[in-house]
């Protein structure tokens, strides 16, 4: 039989046990992320990082663990009754509680992996319609096999480090017959462990708040940044139960207050008057969102040769931009900014309750001017909630994997890809042909879906289109040769040459260079503007332009004649010296502008950094004045927050 201790020394050292599980689910964290902190990790403060990670590890053990210490201090006189069933209960509850909370560490450590930060609440959101989780799942277990063994071991420690606790409980009549030594030593550890008792939800609450003080709030997920040198390395002091317990339930959103109204609307306003010009009056529209494809994979955008050698062609007789954005680092926030003009602040505007808002979009906007409008991803229908999405900002029609699969002239369930969605290739051509049927103008949207993990193409290219290096890069030639074959097939048709087309990506994905892992090298993704009939200007921009930008413009390029509501900028109007673009990048809002970022945590600035000579982002210039750059930045977000919670997303 395991020797047992008294319950505050069994106590104590089962929580300092956890703190050692979590350290190294930490460690495991960065190495697995060793690609993207490497460089960086050696400027930061050991000593930092480890108060950091101590005071979130802590929040989080807090949180866990009191239903568990309260059990273990339970008043003896109580609990000595039925001192087995305790003790059986206090260990289950410890082990499988602490069980899922390291598993999420772990977890984690690959899902983080495409979404750039500690996962939060919405997660369980975000995945809700998804079907095929479940062969995801254990495909990562596959690639992952480390991390389940070392999970393993992780429960394994728990079950049989666990230290036991005894109830020693004498009666009065057998105390008197002992040494007075030993009852002053029993009288004192009885009254220890109730004092404990006593003491276990006050020390908690300060646990998870982050200290005593009264000034001290409770630490949120932001908090991380301020042990270290960019937001993209908050996530080594976080833990993943910790974002999940701090973001389950919360508000998303509130109006911070930086201006009064008069100020606010002169500063910034994301209503859109009617165009002034009209370019390409009356064009059709076809939005190409391309998974994963960051900029990184081109070659056209790079001093390297890449991996798109057809979308390189096209991007040489298109409008692109040296500096081009995402708003968001996932496949969710892609849509809204790209077909509303809605950017990512704080959590996906999918899983916010603010969904429900009255969106103005794209195809709803054009609806009004006569466009005919269709929605199209090969995945299974509902799939990310781009379904409902699409049918909320106006578009009339929505082609998923069920319609392709009932659609006679296609080869069915056959060209799915096991995993996802209908092949690119394959549903490409359902695109053009079905966008050969639509009643113009139209205006079409496409979300491809082969890039992406398990980073699989079909058999029959697997040797062909096969590159060394990481699969992603062998999905992007496959990808690229897909939409060579649109392309192909729909300069062939008659809607061709009236069509602009937009080629952008939702957002990045892995990255081995440099340029690249920075906390705007994490966002890269091309915009292209392409114009078969030369409408639109063409060549290499030195404008900033981000996804929010692509639904302006494309109005502003066809004349819309009516105001709306969209937080970008028209970049056919826009001076280039005077366009901007903005991120949330793990609990800071940053904006690029003249060659500079600023990061903000919404109360102070917290990194300046001068672009043209630190790419890195480096060399922190906080004490450099920004006053243009943050008063644009206070007044995106007020005026954001502001017309999320009035329901102000449309003009009426």
């Amino acid at each position: 039989m395991a020797k047992r201790y008294p319950p505050i020394l069994s106590l104590l050292f089962n929580i300092a046990l956890l703190y050692l599980l979590y350290m190294l689910c930490r460690i495991v964290y960065v190495l697995e992320f060793w690609d993207v902190y490497g460089a960086t990790f050696s400027r930061l403060s050991v000593g930092q990082l480890l108060i950091g990670s101590l005071r979130f590890d802590t929040a989080a053990i807090c949180y866990t663990n009191v239903p568990y210490a309260l059990l273990v201090l339970f008043p003896l006189s109580v609990r000595i009754k039925e001192s087995k069933p305790y003790r059986i209960i206090a260990k289950t509850l410890y082990v499988v509680v602490n069980a899922v909370m390291l598993s999420a560490n772990l977890v984690d450590t690959v899902y983080s992996r495409y979404t750039g930060r500690r996962t939060t609440w919405t997660i369980f959101s975000e995945f809700s319609a998804e079907g095929n989780l479940g062969s995801i799942f254990f495909v990562e277990v596959l690639h992952h096999w480390y991390l389940v063994l070392l999970g393993l071991a992780f429960i394994a420690a728990l079950i049989f480090l666990y230290c036991p606790y005894k109830d020693v409980k004498i009666d009065k009549s057998e105390l008197k017959k002992r040494e007075p030594s030993f009852r002053i030593s029993y009288s004192i550890l009885q009254s220890t462990t109730i004092l404990f008792f006593l003491l276990v939800v006050p020390l908690s609450i300060a646990g998870i708040r982050g200290g005593f003080s009264r000034s001290v709030r409770p630490i949120a997920i932001s908090n991380a940044n301020q042990y270290v040198d960019q937001p993209s390395q908050a996530a080594i002091v976080l833990n993943t139960p910790f974002s999940l317990i701090r973001t389950c339930g919360k508000t998303t959103f509130s109006d911070p207050h930086y201006f009064s109204q008069e100020e606010l609307s002169c500063r910034y306003s994301p209503i859109h008057q009617s165009s002034p010009i009209s370019v390409a009056q009356g064009a059709n529209i076809v939005v190409l969102i391309v998974e994963s494809f960051g900029t990184e994979y081109w070659g056209y955008f790079n001093d390297y040769p890449g991996y798109t050698p057809f979308l390189d062609s096209l991007a040489s007789v298109s409008l692109t931009f040296q500096q081009s954005y995402a708003n968001g680092r996932k496949s969710i926030d892609g849509m809204p900014s790209i077909l509303s003009s809605i950017p990512m602040f704080v959590e996906p505007f999918f899983v916010t309750n603010y969904s429900l808002n009255d969106v103005s979009g794209l195809a709803g906007e054009l609806s009004r001017e006569g466009y005919s409008s269709a929605f199209f991803h090969g995945a299974d229908n509902g799939s990310m909630g781009f379904q409902a999405f699409a049918r909320t900002t106006g578009f009339q029609h929505y082609y998923g994997r069920t319609e392709y699969e009932s659609d006679p002239t296609t080869r069915g369930v056959n060209d799915f890809d096991g995993t996802w969605a209908i092949w690119d290739e394959e549903f490409m051509q359902y695109f053009a042909h079905q966008l050969d049927t639509m009643h113009q103008p139209f205006v079409s949207a496409l979300f491809t879906a082969s890039s992406h993990h398990p980073f699989v193409v079909p058999e029959r290219y697997r040797q062909s289109l096969h590159q060394p290096g990481h699969p992603m890069y062998t999905c992007v030639r496959y990808t690229d040769q897909a939409l060579r074959r649109f392309f192909d097939t729909a300069s062939r048709m008659p809607w061709f040459k009236n069509t602009i087309f937009v080629i952008t990506a939702d957002h990045t994905n892995h990255s081995e260079q440099p340029a690249y892992s920075t906390p705007l090298g994490s966002f890269r993704v091309p915009i292209l503007f392409f114009d078969p009939s030369g409408r639109l200007p063409r060549g290499m921009s030195n404008a900033v332009a981000q996804q929010i930008d692509i639904m302006p413009t494309l109005l502003s390029a066809v004349g819309y004649p009516n105001p709306y509501v969209a937080f970008g900028q028209d970049l056919l109007t826009t001076p280039a010296d005077s366009t901007w673009a903005v991120q949330y990048n793990s609990g800071m809002y940053q904006l690029v502008q003249d060659n500079t970022l600023v990061q903000y945590d919404g109360e102070k600035v917290v990194g300046v950094y001068h672009l043209a000579n630190d790419p890195q982002c480096r060399n922190n210039l906080t004490s450099s004045t920004t006053p243009t750059q943050l008063a644009r930045l206070q007044a995106i977000v007020q005026s954001y927050m502001q017309r999320m919670i009035g329901n102000e997303l449309v003009v009426h």
